[in-house]
């Protein structure tokens, strides 16, 4: 609802519906309330009919010029000009309503409703411009849902200024719409209106598409039975009922207003970013039990039950049906398709109160009718339900998963709505196919390895779904079959990897795709992304980041469709269109990521008595203790620094680690000085960042002194807290209370307590360069960036339960602050500190003695290890990755590494504007099932891209994308990319 609301226009529209379906029904139901009074039995069925007739006829004689003038013309200025006419037709209704003239009135219903013919295909293809594709399930619904309102408003409130008086805001809201652009130029030639021509190539514009034909049939049949239902009801109340009070029968009918609210609502909740049309069965299937139910029911108040059931599976029948007609008409002639639909669902409106007087002429009474009615829809539904099996299935499915997954769907206009399209995309689990079907809402095809399709217990519910299977060494009979589903039409998806990704990472795209889209006469190729499933219980991921991910709330997946592709396009091409849908996709995803102080405390919490961190020096913090330690500090921190950002002068440290949670957690940007910058560098920085006040450590000054660093004249103009001084002023009744609070509260009530609120994209780091080249630049890194990169690196780093981080990387820098200090903690690894990554052998023996299995480094550092004869091999035998990042790792430092320890080096690339890391080697993976192998590494590359990122090489001066291999400038664009610089304009 949030989003939609927030299109401009939107709440004008809504508003203008509301008013115009009040303007339309508050007559009718004036004429039809006096009927009601005056006739009895036979001639009140028949006078009810003619009232419904003259509402309905001119949808049916204005088809062709109601949808010419949708279609030729602004449908702002349509909608405008039908909103005047209202006004006038209201003053002539109220003039007839003090006169008494009751004939007069009677006959302007006809009048009210050629205005509403006009005005109907401009107001409703008006939705699909004003919202676009993604959400047009959901504003159906929440039109179905205003416009309902109305009426239910018409039954209670109605009187003839009230009506000019709605007419008049309706003019208002008209005006505030955003303006549209005319159709093409066009001539409206009235020898073909007469002849029948016009008639003939409109409707054909609806039946050549089976998709909105079937849609219009189903809409006309469900208004024709509420035709009937309105104009047989009271007669029926009177019969079986013995009621005679108006306000009784349409209270009843007004049920059925109310569920139909709630059904569209519903509806397009269950439709959030793509059409839903399960429900379009469940709905049909739902209406025929209600009717079937309705003759037996004996008591006015089980009557109002049934028919807002009836009406709440109304809602849940229209809503996909009206997005799926929007969805499926070109641009340039939707008004006619609307048109069209109209004039079907009257034509049959039309036919079913011909029936109903009929039945009136033949004494048939009210309960035969409303019986033959349940037997009509019925019929509809069966045949609902044979249409769109699939489709019901697969709702069943979703639901089931919906307990935990949750479906968001970007990008849906660029899914075409008629012609054959071939879907390529990445391919995480089990349930991939699953996923892209319920974003689509057109059937898709699914092409899959025979040796999956062959499996006793799936081959005939692959069948169901129209599965084409594929075998390894001898696919061109299903290159043809997707070639020839492809010039029927029909949506195909394919995932071009050829197997399931067993590190989160996008692999090597098979170029057999190219061969099926090229022998294609038509279609185009449509990339997508999906986002959420590595670390489900259906894909490759370890043990332990399938626990992690599955924490909380339901699981966020999120498919991107991107922009129609070439059919020619080649393997290259798609890869790259698939990378950058990645960014939109994670974009998504982070939108509801916490702040880091909210993650880390969720983190904590969780594993209260693991330990979090250990220095090298032997002191170690489980979550429980460093829980207590944060609280504690934060409060000093708060009181003893006012101002935005808050700086810190720590090694890699459990002091650094609690120094940086502290400033988060009291609101401050963390400003990690780097103390081997030149001491202008540093004076430089600390003013552009506003620091009055340093967190530090007494025995780490002294240390850097004694290493000839005299940091004096750089942090003369702040004030010094060192770590040891603020914990002294800790007393041992506050300590005990606070890790009692730390341990019995919920995280939510600490950080209320404790914290500040901070908004993900307010900036949680400023990480200043050296200044080498000049003054150092500031550059911002928001809870938003952190929080993505820190994901996106334990997706593909696949953390196991028993890894533990090497953390020696100062926090100054963006890898030792994201990579080794944030992410450890975020994800809830241990993280084995030692202050000093130069010192090589201090370094292994941490590593031997706490058992680390992941160690980030850069070449400069790798380097200390392999010289050092200190550092046996077997110190670093627990690893089981190793990065290098930060600076270009040469083959002499990796074959030296690997000669030595036996441990493949990892490279990655990145930037502290990236925060940092944007591309990284992984280790290569086999499936022991197939035997199957992944590359996730190259010699002498930085790797691939992360997930939610993108890299583009172009020209430096023309800045157009480059081919494959050829030098040039990097773009990087991805969920982790700064904030900014500081105080740049």
């Amino acid at each position: 609802m949030g989003p939609l609301f927030r299109i401009a226009g939107f709440v004008s529209f809504v508003t203008m519906m509301f008013l115009n379906a009040f303007v339309d029904l508050g007559h009718k139901i004036v004429i039809q309330n006096t009927l009601f009074k005056t006739y009895d039995g036979d001639a009140q069925i028949l006078l009810t009919a003619i009232v419904n007739a003259l509402i309905l006829l001119p949808f049916v004689l204005l088809f062709t010029p109601s949808g010419f003038l949708a279609d030729r013309f602004p449908k702002t200025s349509v909608m405008r000009a039908s909103a005047w006419a209202a006004v006038a037709i209201t003053l002539g209704i109220t003039l007839c309503y003090y006169l008494g003239w009751f004939w007069p009135a009677f006959a302007m219903t006809f009048l009210l409703a050629v205005q509403s013919a006009v005005y109907s295909p401009s107001k409703y293809g008006y939705i699909k411009e004003l919202v676009g594709k993604e959400s047009l399930a959901v504003a159906n619904g929440w039109v179905q849902a205003t416009t309902t309102t109305a009426i239910l408003a018409g039954i209670f409130f109605f009187s003839g200024w009230v009506l000019v008086l709605a007419s008049l805001a309706e003019v208002v809201m008209a005006y505030r719409l955003p303006q549209t652009r005319a159709g093409a130029a066009m001539a409206f030639d009235w020898a073909d209106y007469r002849s029948g021509r016009y008639l003939k190539t409109n409707l054909g514009a609806a039946w050549d598409n089976r998709v909105i034909w079937l849609s219009i049939i189903g809409l006309a049949v469900f208004w024709s039975i509420s035709q009937v239902i309105l104009a047989v009801f009271p007669a029926f109340a009177k019969e079986t009922l013995g009621e005679t009070n108006t306000v009784v029968i349409q209270g009843m009918l007004a049920c059925s207003g109310i569920g139909i609210i709630l059904g569209s609502i519903v509806a397009g909740r269950f439709s959030r970013d793509h059409i839903e049309t399960a429900l379009i069965p469940i709905g049909a299937l739902g209406i025929a039990a209600a009717l079937f139910l309705a003759p037996g029911l004996t008591a006015a108040w089980m009557h109002g039950l049934n028919f807002l059931a009836l009406g709440f599976l109304g809602g849940l029948f229209l809503v996909p049906l009206n997005a799926l007609i929007q969805f499926n008409a070109g641009e340039a002639g939707l008004g006619r398709v609307l048109a069209a639909s109209n004039f079907v669902q009257n034509i049959w409106m039309l036919a079913f109160l011909g029936l109903t007087v009929g039945a009136a002429f033949a004494q048939l009474g009210g309960l035969t009718l409303m019986l033959a009615l349940a037997v009509v829809a019925l019929a509809g539904a069966l045949y609902t339900l044979y249409q769109l099996p699939q489709s019901l299935v697969r709702f069943v499915i979703a639901r089931i998963m919906a307990t935990r997954y949750r479906l968001r769907v970007i990008g849906l206009k660029n899914l075409p709505a008629q012609g054959g399209v071939l879907l390529l995309g990445n391919h995480i689990s089990w349930v991939d196919w699953a996923m892209v079907q319920m974003a689509s809402p057109r059937p898709v095809r699914f092409v899959m390895e025979r040796e999956i399709y062959e499996r006793w217990y799936l081959r005939h519910f692959l069948d169901f779904f129209g599965v084409v299977p594929i075998s390894r060494g001898s696919s061109r009979q299903a290159i043809k079959t997707v070639s020839e589903l492809l010039d029927q039409g029909e949506v195909v998806c394919l995932f071009p990897e050829g197997t399931i990704s067993k590190n989160g990472q996008l692999s090597e795209f098979k170029r057999g795709f190219e061969l099926a889209a090229r022998a294609a006469g038509t279609g185009v190729i449509v990339p997508f992304y999906m986002r959420g499933l590595w670390g489900s219980r259906f894909s490759y991921a370890s043990a332990k980041l399938k626990e992690d991910r599955g924490e909380g709330r339901a699981r966020d997946i999120v498919v991107a469709f991107g922009a129609p592709l070439p059919r020619e396009s080649s393997a290259e091409r798609v890869k790259q269109a698939v990378f950058e849908l990645s960014v939109s996709s994670w974009q998504t995803y982070v939108a509801d990521l916490e702040t880091l102080p909210r993650a880390w405390m969720g983190s904590a919490k969780r594993n209260l008595g693991r330990v979090a961190v250990t220095d090298s020096t032997g002191s170690r913090l489980t979550n429980r203790r460093l829980i207590a330690a944060v609280l504690l500090f934060t409060r000093r921190v708060r009181a003893l620094a006012p101002e935005s950002a808050v700086g810190i002068l720590l090694p890699a440290s459990s002091a650094a680690a609690i120094a940086n949670l502290a400033g988060l957690l009291a609101g401050k940007s963390v400003v990690n000085l780097n103390y081997t910058a030149s001491p202008q560098a540093i004076k430089a920085g600390i003013a552009s960042a506003g620091i009055r006040h340093v967190i530090t450590a007494e025995r780490f000054l002294r240390k850097l002194e004694g290493r000839g660093i005299d940091l004096g004249p750089a942090l003369a103009d702040c004030t010094l807290h060192p770590m040891e001084e603020l914990r002294s002023g800790i007393g041992k009744g506050e300590a005990l209370a606070t890790l009692l609070l730390g341990i019995l509260l919920p995280a939510s009530w600490l950080l209320a307590l404790f914290g500040r609120r901070a908004h993900p994209d307010d900036t949680a780091a400023i990480l200043f360069s050296s200044g080498s080249e000049g003054s150092p630049k500031g550059i911002e890194l928001t809870h938003r960036n952190i929080m993505a990169n820190v994901r996106q690196i334990s997706d593909v780093l696949n953390t196991e339960a028993d890894d533990v981080v090497m953390a020696n990387l100062p926090p100054f820098h963006a890898f030792g602050l994201t990579v080794t200090t944030f992410l450890p903690l975020i994800e809830g690894i241990p993280m084995v500190c030692h202050p000093d990554p130069t010192d090589a052998v201090g370094t292994a023996k941490a590593i031997a003695r706490y058992r680390a299995t992941v160690l980030c480094s850069t070449a400069t550092f790798l380097r200390l290890y392999t010289r050092n004869r200190k550092v046996h091999p077997l110190m670093l035998d627990s690893l089981r990755i190793v990065v290098a990042g930060a600076e270009r790792l040469g083959p002499e430092v990796r074959e030296a590494f690997m000669l030595k320890f036996g441990k493949p080096i990892y490279e990655g690339y990145g930037a502290t504007e990236t925060t940092p890391v944007a591309s990284v080697n992984v280790p290569d993976t086999i499936e022991t099932d197939t035997w199957k192998t992944q590359a996730g590494s190259r010699a002498g590359t930085v790797g691939l891209p992360l997930p939610g990122t993108s890299f583009r090489v172009v020209d430096p001066v023309t800045l157009e994308t480059l081919p494959t291999g050829e030098d040039g400038l990097i773009l990087i664009g991805g969920v982790q990319v700064m904030k900014g610089y500081l105080k740049a304009p």
